[in-house]
């Protein structure tokens, strides 16, 4: 059975012949210990209702008659939770028979590891998000007739049966996302765990001034 953080920290973070080194020690252990177990227990939540997301979206996506939309975000989503279940095992490889300190720097330093690989990705899955939305309604007869209905006998201009302007508009689009993509998964980062980020920041800085001083 895997130790909890709870008994495997044996030591603080301070020297033990420091005045006040038992109650800060004790302290931001606690501190460490609630920030860690907030995050692991939120990023498993959060991964979890994922899977169950896409398997909601693909069965509506059938009801509604698009289901390439539905096949599409099924792929995407569950691809993301494997990605994450993998990296969520290099954060139970890191070891834990170290002080507080050194187990929460190295959660920081993993954390940022994982913010980054995700926000690579994510210049792919706002993109991909935006042409599964454009497949999957292209493909549905029910759009076609939208169209028809709000467009009457528009016709698109196309060269050898491309859509110019139609395809032009939407890989616009595309880069754009490509673009700002990190910059909106950290925006979706920030509001699902700013307020634990900002805990291990605040946290990390003042056990590292704390130690700097004895």
């Amino acid at each position: 059975m895997e130790k909890s953080i709870e008994t495997i920290w044996k030591e603080g973070f301070l020297k033990n012949d420091a005045l006040v080194a038992p109650k800060l020690n004790d302290l931001y252990n606690q501190k460490s210990i609630h920030i860690i177990n907030k995050f692991k227990r939120m990023f498993k939540i959060n991964l979890n209702a994922l899977v169950v997301f896409s398997f909601v979206v693909l069965v509506v996506a059938f009801f509604v008659k698009i289901p390439v939309l539905g096949v599409l975000m099924f792929i995407l989503f569950n691809t993301i939770v494997i990605v994450n279940k993998k990296l969520l095992k290099g954060l139970n490889n890191i070891d834990k028979n170290v002080s507080s300190y050194l187990y929460l720097k190295s959660f920081d330093n993993w954390m940022k590891e994982q913010i980054s690989i995700n926000m690579k990705m994510s210049r792919y899955i706002y993109p991909y998000i935006f042409l599964a939305m454009i497949s999957g309604f292209w493909f549905s007869s029910d759009f076609q007739e939208t169209l028809n209905r709000i467009f009457g006998n528009y016709q698109a201009y196309m060269v050898y049966g491309i859509p110019v302007f139609w395809v032009l508009g939407i890989l616009f689009i595309v880069i754009l996302l490509a673009i700002f993509g990190g910059r909106i998964y950290k925006w979706d980062l920030n509001i699902v765990y700013g307020r634990i980020l900002k805990k291990l920041d605040e946290t990390l800085a003042d056990m590292e001034e704390l130690r700097a001083s004895n």
